[in-house]
């Protein structure tokens, strides 16, 4: 079974794809598709998905950049939507810390503590976004009690990806690693019990100037066998075995 465990099918991408695209990844034996909301209304589109399509599982979050245009009563509010739709969720996401578009990390850093908070109090896994603010999200981690965080397309240097993997945090590898060489070095240096494959669709694509699909994770599970000199069935099983960890510890699974 392959696994996207970070992407966003409520793209206006895939507005009048999306039951093709069901169908074509139920045939591609992509198992499970975790699907990322990035605010109030996001997260509605989510949810609706998931109760639609058993193989579509409901990540609800604050996308970082959004967080900020959010005040503290809306931020409250859906804080408490997605506590009440705990059992409809598979993990948090898409949450952290952005310093990539903006430098105003202090907005950012209020409202992912109290998605680590979240985590504990509900027992879902992050699935983190920390794009040029790696350092700051690891530091947050390490302060709090939450087990097994998991970074989507994680950009650190080498040093941040080793204190990572020491604090066994996971990282989930995009398609666009075929022709990345930071994704290829960061599968290199991170344990293959400690990877994960996602899409990201419909960004980060394998191939320039298209539109990504879930479908995709092929790509990554193909490079990263190809890196960890493996057969793609073991890699396959592994990233498998990984993700049942992370998701049974959290009773999501």
């Amino acid at each position: 079974m392959l696994l996207d465990i970070h992407c966003h099918l409520t793209d206006k991408y895939f507005n009048d794809k999306i039951e093709h695209l069901i169908k074509a990844c139920n045939a591609q034996n992509i198992g499970i598709i975790i699907s990322a909301g990035l605010n109030p209304e996001d997260n509605k589109k989510v949810l609706e998905l998931s109760r639609k399509f058993d193989i579509v599982k409901a990540s609800l979050g604050i996308y970082p950049i959004d967080s900020i245009s959010l005040t503290e009563h809306e931020i409250d509010n859906e804080i408490d939507f997605i506590k009440k739709n705990k059992n409809k969720i598979i993990a948090i996401s898409e949450v952290g810390l952005d310093l990539f578009y903006t430098k105003k990390i202090k907005k950012q850093r209020e409202v992912f503590q109290k998605f680590i908070e979240l985590s504990e109090k509900i027992s879902k896994p992050l699935i983190i976004h920390s794009r040029k603010a790696e350092q700051e999200v690891i530091a947050m981690l390490e302060s709090s009690r939450v087990k097994f965080p998991i970074f989507h397309s994680f950009g650190g240097n080498k040093n941040l990806v080793k204190r990572a993997i020491d604090n066994e945090c996971y990282f989930s590898v995009p398609p666009l690693i075929v022709r990345s060489s930071n994704f290829q070095t960061l599968v290199s240096l991170v344990p293959l019990n400690q990877l994960l494959t996602e899409s990201d669709s419909p960004y980060q694509s394998p191939k320039k100037e298209e539109e990504n699909t879930p479908i995709n994770v092929r790509e990554c599970i193909r490079k990263i066998s190809e890196i960890k000199n493996l057969d793609n069935l073991e890699t396959e099983n592994i990233i498998f075995m990984n993700f049942q960890k992370i998701f049974k510890k959290w009773k999501t699974i």
